[in-house]
């Protein structure tokens, strides 16, 4: 419900006889007048980090049917526009996840901003609800069961299940009734309040990741109050929940076989293989050594399934042909060479805090927004996932089993409203690395239609996830945009180097 439908609807529910004037009747016309005027008591973050970083906590109502009710604090920071004259208004910044902390974006993202861009916009960081210093949720998980890499096997599919139930029970016997409003639509609305209390008409935003949806919902919501959006590896918004996960693993074949073509290309190089199959060969091989003996890389222990579980890796070739190379070595006994870390699948461009926070909250808070936002896209059978993951497994031998099995998500409760359909004219800008291995071309592609009035650039062989930093053409074609309004003419294909 939208805050206007949410106003229109307390209205209603007024008693005719309130005298005008009188808080009642006050309340009555705004019911979210208490939270929009409030006054941020600014300070100054942390010591590390410059005076002109500055932090605030703001009260939003936890249900917003019911704005009277309980409250849950929202934290905010920000670096002033570095130009008066110039300065067009706020800038609000999300990292991703969901999970992700994004209070100290104005420092550590928007570092990496162009001086106009800084020049022209207050930099705005926020935690959303249940995240970091916004009222951390927290479900007293352990380490195992925050890991949610489960590869299906049979013997131990009945153990996965009772993780992924164990896990929403925790949730719920933690956090209860609180759970069912921590969604993306409610982040939104947290945002218009951020925006009001800024004194703002619109907002821009730049967000990354699952930051794109939450960007989109907020343009779909207040579409009046949305100004120049920039979208950062988008997902796509019909697919969010359960199919995000499934896309990751259809996008993992062809990021791998591109990868073995690469690689046996520089057969001198990796000794891999000659030929793209002698490549592929080459890396089952390995799987199934790794499942007989783990291989000790780095002083890590590496199963075939854990090398199976860093898929994101292959999104990148160089990085995926040392590291594999290196993984062969260990297992033949020989010395592997120090480089090539594989790489974790991304969510977002969170940075680690200092302060205070329950350990296992972004694990938790992910969950919590996920599943609230999207429960009905999975479903409670537990046999539906185990012959889901079966058949994936098969289809997409690389991940196919991790992105299909059971989560979280199949126990828990509903949110307390349905997502959100994105679909409508905003204009906005979609930025998307075309080997992105967390939010496949295809889902910027997807977005990019649901948002009509928006242009997409592509970078053309871009890896990766996140683009903003990594492309000057992409970067240019945003700095454009957040500094004069302008969108490419049409959609735009950036290219690396290696793609002429």
């Amino acid at each position: 419900m939208a805050v206007g439908a949410v106003t229109a609807f307390l209205s209603a529910l007024t008693p005719a006889m309130a005298p005008a004037g009188s808080e009642a009747s006050v309340a009555a016309k705004d019911p979210l007048r208490q939270y929009s005027q409030q006054t941020p008591r600014w300070h100054r973050c942390d010591a590390k980090n410059p005076a002109t970083y500055q932090c605030a906590t703001l009260k939003v109502p936890l249900d917003y049917g019911n704005s009277g009710g309980k409250k849950t604090d929202i934290a905010i920071s920000r670096i002033k526009a570095g130009s008066a004259k110039e300065r067009r208004g706020v800038l609000l910044l999300n990292p991703g996840g969901p999970g992700g902390p994004g209070l100290d974006l104005p420092v550590s993202g928007g570092a990496d901003f162009p001086e106009e861009v800084k020049r022209r916009y207050d930099l705005i960081g926020f935690d959303p609800r249940g995240v970091g210093q916004s009222s951390p949720v927290s479900c007293g998980l352990t380490g195992d069961e925050q890991d949610l890499e489960r590869p299906y096997k049979t013997e131990t599919f009945a153990k996965d299940v009772q993780w992924a139930r164990t896990v929403a029970a925790k949730c719920q016997a933690r956090e209860g009734d609180r759970l069912r409003h921590l969604t993306t639509r409610n982040t939104a609305r947290d945002m218009d309040v951020i925006r009001a209390v800024l004194g703002e008409k619109k907002i821009s935003y730049m967000g990354f990741s699952y930051g794109t949806y939450l960007g989109a919902v907020y343009a779909r919501m207040f579409p009046r109050r949305t100004d120049r959006f920039v979208l950062d590896s988008a997902a796509d918004p019909a697919r969010y929940g359960r199919g995000m996960f499934q896309a990751m693993a259809e996008r993992a074949g062809p990021a791998f076989t591109r990868w073995s073509e690469w690689t046996a290309r520089r057969h001198t190089t990796y000794r891999l293989g000659h030929t793209p199959a002698e490549v592929r060969e080459t890396f089952w091989d390995l799987v199934a050594q790794a499942d007989r003996t783990p291989v000790d890389h780095g002083g890590t222990l590496f199963t075939g399934d854990a090398i199976r579980a860093r898929r994101a890796t292959f999104s990148r070739v160089q990085k995926a042909a040392t590291w594999v190379a290196a993984l062969k070595k260990a297992a033949e006994g020989r010395k592997p060479d120090p480089s090539g870390a594989p790489e974790q699948v991304p969510g977002s461009l969170r940075q680690a805090s200092a302060r205070d926070v329950p350990p296992d909250n972004e694990t938790a808070s992910a969950w919590a927004v996920l599943c609230a936002d999207t429960r009905t896209s999975w479903p409670r059978d537990p046999e539906q996932y185990r012959r889901d993951a079966i058949r994936d497994k098969a289809r997409y031998p690389l991940s196919g089993d991790f992105d299909s099995g059971i989560k979280p998500c199949a126990f828990w409760k509903p949110g307390s409203e349905p997502r959100t359909t994105v679909t409508n004219s905003v204009r906005a800008l979609i930025l998307q690395n075309e080997w992105d291995p967390s939010t496949p071309l295809a889902g910027g592609q997807a977005m990019h239609r649901a948002l009509r009035g928006s242009r997409m650039v592509t970078v053309a062989g871009g890896e990766g996830h996140i683009v903003n930093g990594t492309d000057s053409c992409a970067d240019n074609s945003a700095t454009v945009y957040l500094t004069t309004g302008r969108l490419p003419v049409k959609d735009l294909t950036c290219r690396t180097p290696s793609q002429p």
